[in-house]
């Protein structure tokens, strides 16, 4: 199965999303989960509910990786530009920690990767979190991530 460079790259976000929650939640490092996925969860062979197997969609992982290094090491900026930008009394901390998964890999990527555009990014996430959520959380990462983006791009 071939999957488009778009495909590639909306795989590497979810993928990315997934790597910074099993970081928060497990505490480990950005290298360790960088590698069990590449080596054990992308262009992987896993069978289906009929015990089928399906090749699993093809990730830039180059892109994957950037993402997640990016987060970590620019946590703090990319924290504070989405704090700035949550309702007054709310804090980063206080969200779920799939929510904070996706608004960190959207405002890193607003802020450091000029080479995808703004609705590109923000369709993107808001997608990602309306396959993990069912309730108001696509609206709010749209509206995090606009104003980020206002923030960081103009």
């Amino acid at each position: 199965m071939t999957a488009t460079p778009k495909q590639a790259r909306s795989v590497a976000r979810l993928a990315a999303v997934q790597a910074l929650y099993q970081m928060e939640v497990s505490n480990a490092g950005a290298e360790m989960v960088i590698r069990e996925f590449t080596e054990h969860r992308f262009d992987r062979d896993l069978p289906d509910e009929a015990g089928e197997d399906v090749t699993l969609a093809h990730a830039d992982e180059v892109f994957f990786a950037d993402l997640v290094r990016g987060v970590v090491a620019h946590q703090k900026a990319v924290d504070a530009a989405i704090a700035k930008r949550l309702a007054s009394g709310w804090r980063l901390d206080r969200l779920d920690a799939t929510a904070r998964a996706i608004l960190r890999a959207g405002a890193y990527e607003l802020s450091h990767r000029a080479d995808v555009p703004t609705e590109v990014v923000i369709d993107e996430y808001v997608e990602l979190a309306k396959s993990f959520f069912e309730g108001p959380e696509p609206g709010f990462v749209n509206g995090a991530l606009d104003a980020v983006a206002q923030d960081t791009r103009g």
